[in-house]
């Protein structure tokens, strides 16, 4: 818990002195901005409306800026030993959790090249016992090429089907 509230605490003293420094950064805007004011009543018309034009552009970014900052939340959540912390990382990732990021990736094309090749491997084993039954029967392997013993075949078992226990061949 000790631990939780320190890295609490130090979230929001790092948020503070980030508030601070946005603050100055207001204040020293605006002083530079009244400076401004101040000389531009004299300026011909063409530059003043590419001073405005520069205003607003300069103004949008801000507020894209702090809309960003304002939305920041968490990258990580630490927990151990029955306390959690909480990590803000601006710096991106490290090398090695980009590498860490690819192992899904990697582990996707293992399997998928596993799965072929054993695939492959039970196709070559099924096309062995057919050739092997074939060469290993009664009939000769063009038998089976000629469409009259196809016909044959055909008719011993619609034969077989619907007169079960007899041998269409006696």
């Amino acid at each position: 818990m000790k631990n939780l509230n320190y890295n609490l605490s130090r979230i929001e003293s790092v948020d503070s002195a980030q508030l601070l420094k946005d603050r100055a950064q207001d204040r020293f805007g605006l002083k530079i901005a009244a400076r401004l004011s101040v000389g531009s009543t004299d300026l011909p018309h063409d530059i003043s409306e590419r001073l405005r034009v520069a205003r607003q552009h300069a103004v949008t970014n801000r507020k894209r800026t702090q809309l960003v900052s304002a939305t920041r939340a968490a990258t990580a959540v630490y927990g151990s030993g029955g306390s959690a912390t909480m990590s803000f990382d601006d710096e991106g990732m490290s090398l090695w959790s980009r590498l860490a990021s690819f192992l899904p990736l990697i582990a996707l094309v293992f399997g998928l090249v596993a799965i072929s090749v054993i695939q492959s491997d039970l196709r070559a084993n099924e096309l062995a016992e057919v050739d092997s039954a074939l060469l290993v029967d009664d009939l000769p392997p063009a038998a089976y090429a000629d469409a009259g013993f196809a016909q044959f075949l055909k008719l011993h078992a619609d034969y077989n089907a619907t007169h079960p226990g007899e041998n269409a061949g006696q």
